[in-house]
């Protein structure tokens, strides 16, 4: 009878379950460098009760899991053996306000732009320099997205997760998500461990602007409006960033490399004009600049190009797979290393 009882139940749970995943999906469509890799197990989060029941399956089968947004900072290799979730959360809601801060918690799922437009209607600022960024909320506090002066994990207060192996809520501070220059305890030590379900910000509500790189304020007329400088967000970054609808790209494709002021000094005997920006004790500098002066602009090899007009975004018009995308980023690598003695890393995600 427990015997009978316990097959009811896993037939009911396996029913469940193929109402959820489906196999050998294309994501093709899922990738903002139209991959044509497969899933051998997919599956869109909606509600976060499929959460457990998602993960039970994964252990269950011994599949490994990846978590997609929308696909904009993931290179898919070759075809993905284990369970694909795409994450699709939903819901922003106000936890507390006070005169000076309030704290906004959103769902993973949430477009990353369109909560900053949410933002800017309500009123709520410190994300107006990140607008216009691909992907969702659930991705931010991973890969710590930045640009223009402005790094997310400032306005960030807690993270809220699922742990794959376990299926245990947990939630991180501010200091466990260890943020640094695009980094975070999600991309090294969590990866692939947890499920970002919701981010919490502390958001400012009165704005104050950081304006002060070039391009933006270029675009900028005194005095400076929460409005005035997302729109000028938007602007520069249509300007410089292919719609990867149009031409499928996943944005900047590799990290702008950090060097000490002695490497600087060697690197500016030769080349004078190089462009690099002081961070704290050290030096960025310029990854498209790098690949720029190297000549790969509009430079392609099996249907794989550097774009015209911004040399760190490397696109696939023709859909390649990620085979061919990956050897022209290595191919790339191996030339900026040979002429300035510089190491590359790949921004996005490679997934095998």
């Amino acid at each position: 009878m427990i015997y009978t009882y316990g097959c009811a139940l896993k037939l009911k749970r396996v029913r469940k379950i193929s109402r959820v995943v489906t196999t050998n999906v294309s994501l093709e469509a899922l990738n903002t460098l139209a991959i044509p890799a497969r899933a051998a197990h997919f599956a869109e989060l909606t509600d976060l009760a499929q959460l457990p029941l998602l993960l039970q399956f994964a252990r269950e089968s011994d599949l490994n899991v990846f978590i997609l947004g929308e696909g904009s900072n993931c290179v898919f290799a070759s075809d993905y053996s284990g369970l694909v979730i795409q994450q699709r959360l939903q819901g922003i809601d106000v936890q507390s306000e006070c005169s000076e801060r309030v704290l906004v918690k959103v769902a993973a799922g949430e477009n990353w732009h369109a909560f900053v437009q949410w933002c800017l209607a309500n009123n709520f600022h410190g994300l107006e320099n990140l607008a216009l960024i691909p992907g969702t909320v659930g991705a931010a506090p991973i890969q710590n997205i930045g640009a223009y002066g402005v790094e997310v994990e400032t306005f960030i207060e807690r993270v809220h997760a699922i742990e794959i192996d376990s299926g245990k809520a947990v939630q991180f501070s501010h200091a466990q998500c260890q943020f640094a220059y695009r980094e975070s305890v999600f991309k090294r030590a969590l990866r692939d461990r947890v499920v970002i379900t919701h981010v919490e910000f502390s958001l400012l509500k009165h704005f104050l602007a950081v304006s002060h790189y070039p391009s933006l304020s270029q675009q900028l007329t005194q005095p400076v409006t929460a409005q005035s400088l997302f729109d000028a967000v938007c602007t520069v970054r249509r300007s410089k960033l292919p719609d990867p609808i149009e031409i499928p790209n996943a944005g900047s494709f590799f990290k702008n490399p950090v060097i000490s002021s002695d490497q600087l000094i060697e690197l500016q005997r030769s080349f004078p004009s190089v462009v690099s920006y002081p961070v704290e004790s050290e030096f960025k500098v310029a990854a498209g600049w790098l690949i720029d002066q190297a000549g790969w602009k509009q430079k392609q090899l099996d249907c794989v190009i550097v774009h015209h007009d911004q040399a760190l975004v490397v696109t696939n018009p023709k859909h390649r797979p990620g085979a061919s995308v990956l050897q022209y980023a290595y191919n790339i690598q191996s030339d900026i290393k040979r002429r300035f003695g510089i190491d590359l890393e790949i921004e996005p995600r490679v997934i095998c």
